[in-house]
Formats: C-alpha cells, sequence, structure tokens
C-alpha cells in the first residue's frame, strides 16, 4: 500500500530530495531548499502522513522509504541525491539500503542507523489533547498543549501544521494516531545485512544527543564511505539554528560528489 505525496519542485540541475522530520512537513527545509535551488532541481517532499501527503494505513519506516522510492519511479527520477533531517535521515537511510542505485548520494542530519528510545510522550499526549474534541481557535490549541509542553520552540514548530477546516475548526495536518501506532517501527535500527557504498555524510549537531561517537560503529556497518561533520553550538535543529553553516556544508558535500571528488576517507571534522 502506497501514498499520494506532495512535494515542490524548483531550480533546475542533478536531483536532489530533500525529507523531512517527525510531525513536520517540506517547507521545515525552506532554507536549505532556497540554497541549493540555484544549482540543482530541488525536490521538497511531504513525508507520508504528513504535510499534504496521503497517509499510509500503517506509516512504518519501510513504507515510507518505498512510498519515496515509487514517487521517483512516477516523477521519473532514476537517482537523486537525498538530504534528510531526524526521521526523514532514517527514511533516506533505509531506500539507499533497499534500492542504492537510487540514491546519488546521502546527507543525514543528526540522526543515525540505530534504535532510539521514545522522546515523544509529551508530544503525542499534547497533540492528542487538541484532538480529541473541535478547537475553534489556535489559542485553545495552544492552551491546551501548554499543558503537557513547556519549550515554546517545540510549541511552535507543531503549530505550524495545525489547520483550519471547512467548519472553521483546527485539526492536525499530520496523522497522529497511525505515527503513534508506528513509532516503534520509526525509531527502529535499519534490518542489518544491508550496504550502501555511496558518499554519504552525517552532520551533527554539536550539542545533540542524537549522534553520538558510540554511533560510529553501526553507522560504518551500514555506510563504510561515510564521513562526519559537526556543527558547534547546535542542537538537533540544526539547520534552523545555523542555517547558512548547514547549507555551506551541504553544498560542498554535493559539489564534490557531482565532481567525483570524494575520497571515501572516515573522519569527523569540526566546522566553524
Amino acid at each position: 500500500m502506497t501514498a499520494d505525496l506532495h512535494v515542490k519542485q524548483a531550480g533546475e540541475g542533478p536531483a536532489v530530495v530533500l525529507l523531512h522530520g517527525l510531525f513536520g512537513s517540506g517547507s521545515n527545509l525552506g532554507a536549505v531548499a532556497r540554497a541549493l535551488q540555484v544549482t540543482y532541481t530541488v525536490y521538497s517532499v511531504d513525508l507520508p502522513n504528513h504535510g499534504r501527503s496521503g497517509w499510509l494505513q500503517a506509516p512504518e519506516l519501510p513504507a515510507m522509504a518505498d512510498t519515496v522510492q515509487r514517487w521517483m519511479g512516477g516523477a521519473g527520477l532514476a537517482r537523486a541525491h537525498f538530504v534528510g533531517h531526524s526521521l526523514g535521515g532514517k527514511v533516506a537511510m533505509e531506500l539507499a539500503l533497499r534500492a542504492p542505485r537510487r540514491v546519488a548520494s546521502l546527507t543525514v542530519a543528526d540522526i543515525a542507523p540505530v534504535a532510539y528510545s521514545s522522546r515523544h510522550d509529551a508530544i503525542f499526549a499534547a497533540l492528542e489533547a487538541v484532538a480529541a474534541s473541535p478547537c475553534t481557535s489556535r489559542g485553545e490549541a495552544l492552551a491546551r498543549m501548554g499543558e503537557y509542553l513547556s519549550e515554546d520552540s517545540v510549541v511552535q514548530f507543531l503549530l505550524s501544521s495545525l489547520q483550519r477546516d471547512g467548519q472553521g475548526e483546527y485539526q492536525w495536518r499530520f496523522d497522529v494516531a497511525g505515527l503513534k501506532a508506528s513509532l516503534p517501527s520509526l525509531l527502529a535500527a535499519p534490518a542489518v545485512g544491508r550496504v550502501y557504498t555511496g558518499a554519504v555524510l552525517f552532520v551533527k549537531g554539536g550539542a545533540s544527543d542524537y549522534l553520538q561517537k558510540q554511533y560510529w560503529s553501526a553507522i560504518q556497518s551500514f555506510f563504510p564511505a561515510a564521513t562526519m561533520k559537526i556543527m558547534p553550538g547546535c542542537g538537533h535543529w540544526l539547520h534552523a539554528e545555523k542555517p547558512q553553516l548547514f547549507n555551506a556544508i551541504v553544498s560542498r558535500f554535493l559539489a564534490s560528489v557531482e565532481q567525483a571528488g570524494v575520497d571515501g576517507a572516515d573522519g569527523m571534522n569540526r566546522e566553524g
């Protein structure tokens, strides 16, 4: 079973597909899309069960990757560079491992091919509080979420996916129930026994604990040509916290791949 994807296309040149994180939409990577579309054809994808895309009955990681691969076929994209943040990075990694010929390179922002424990209990409680009964204003939704979440940045990020329906009531664009049911799959490590040997760049937020040194052996087992850049002073939302630096790192990596200049050496370098 698959779902139709909402995709925004801009620019001309080699194809680059951008995949956002959990509870987001393609617009979350708008800054990097604008930076890259000068040189590349950029496809900003709303993942299944997010944004304006269709919903899978079970939005698990393999199904999401398969949906993106099927969209590529329908769009006539034989191959593309992928840039994925968080959940989008996990989807991109899964796609690279299952269909390596479709992936020209892989940029993974602040996530690793390992199993994660859930950090989303309070978020789902807040989302369910809004979804439990109709909200007639954003203020009402904000008040309900405030009972569970104290970080304003998280609340504002989630509210960007709140939409008003034809009856004037507010509801989430993403599939709260489906994503909660599928969360174990979304947090799981990739199935072993598969390798993507192409160019891969992991970009870590220096202040984030999502991408840790002890994960490097797992990264190498799946992606033997992987390298890493660390962005000091950034948390998990590194592309939003230091967009110019993030965009420069991604642009340089893609240019090196296009020029066939990647040497495949492992390493962890700091970007200032």
